[in-house]
């Protein structure tokens, strides 16, 4: 555990680098959390003290909160388009290039956003999640963050996923390449997905190109809920990625 403030800062830079990432693949292919980077995320917070941060614009707002989690500061280099307009990045936070940030968008501390991703107007990346390439975060999208307890998972969408508007993602689900989720899906490994091509009920895990969308199920707990005709969230796999939804889907270019 590191507790310097130089090391600190450096551990923070790591990050940022993408040197250093609170989740990864083992070689089964599963993803896993970096307790121990999750850990020292947590570190930055007890050892860094709360100061005001002054706005350097007339009339600008000012903020308070930990020393070392000031917003990152982009450079032209960095070939990542910060649309002005009340978005933040989190120091601690990767930002690959090609990255489009509409506003107001907010990337937290931990997370990992890879080359080509559009975050879109009120998007949160929380803490620790980990975001693929040439993903296509729609609008309202909400990444839930997991930086505690230390052990669990982030959420985890992979390469070239396209997440509807007003999708939610929770406890550590993992979304993997090409899939395609509807505007309004809402989930966690709790929720259940009902693969209707293959006739199979699955838990934490979109598999790779499936396209999802919004259902319920009846409510089964007991005959009270039942007779009043209940019913409870839940998601469906109507297809997988073919040709027409990719070019349904298709990023453009141009705006990288």
């Amino acid at each position: 555990m590191i507790q310097a403030s130089n090391e600190l800062k450096n551990f923070l830079s790591l990050l940022e680098r993408g040197e250093l990432r609170a989740a990864t693949i083992d070689s089964q292919g599963n993803w896993v959390a970096n307790q121990a980077v999750k850990e020292n995320i947590l570190n930055v917070f007890r050892n860094s003290k709360i100061i005001k941060f002054e706005a350097d614009v007339p009339f600008g707002q000012n903020f308070i909160d930990k020393e070392l989690y000031a917003p990152r500061d982009f450079q032209v280099a960095d070939q990542v388009r910060l649309v002005p307009g009340g978005t933040s990045v989190r120091a601690g936070a990767f930002v690959g290039k090609g990255v489009v940030i509409m506003p107001p968008a907010y990337i937290n501390v931990g997370a990992y956003v890879d080359e080509g991703t559009m975050i879109d107007s009120h998007v949160l990346v929380g803490s620790c999640a980990q975001i693929g390439k040439r993903v296509h975060l729609s609008a309202a999208v909400q990444i839930g963050g997991v930086l505690e307890p230390i052990g669990q998972r982030p959420v985890i969408v992979e390469d070239d996923c396209f997440i509807g508007a007003n999708v939610i993602l929770t406890e550590g689900l993992v979304v993997r390449s090409r899939a395609v989720l509807a505007a309004g899906v809402c989930l966690s490994s709790s929720v259940p997905i009902y693969d209707c091509v293959n006739e199979k009920i699955i838990f934490g895990e979109i598999p790779p190109g499936a396209v999802v969308v919004p259902g319920s199920r009846p409510c089964q707990k007991g005959a009270w809920g039942s007779g009043l005709g209940l019913n409870i969230n839940c998601a469906l796999i109507v297809k997988y990625r073919d040709e027409k939804t990719s070019h349904s889907v298709a990023l453009e270019s141009a705006l990288r």
